[in-house]
């Protein structure tokens, strides 16, 4: 009975996963390289400044290679809002191809 009812229950938690797939393919994601960097703390600074802001969904710095990479809603922000954020923080963001 229990087990049942656990399947039940990860049945309707996979389904209700199905919606952020769909707001997914909405979504865009941008790498920069940074330059500036001259800690972990300066990478996870910018990751934690990054998500404060309204339209931008993950952000991931890393320090020994300088890259930031943003997963955003292009709706609500767009590239020059977010690398103009990357500058008021003292960083320089260059578009990685």
């Amino acid at each position: 009975m229990f087990r049942r009812r656990f399947l039940q229950l990860m049945t309707l938690a996979g389904a209700g996963s199905l919606a952020p797939a769909a707001k997914a393919a909405q979504t865009k994601t941008v790498t920069y390289h940074i330059k500036g960097f001259s800690c972990i703390t300066c990478a996870v600074g910018l990751d934690v400044m990054l998500r404060r802001n309204k339209g931008i969904l993950r952000s991931h710095s890393t320090y020994p290679e300088a890259i930031t990479t943003i997963n955003f809603e292009p709706t609500i922000i767009s590239t020059e809002t977010i690398k103009s954020l990357i500058t008021e923080m003292g960083f320089t963001a260059e578009e990685k191809l």
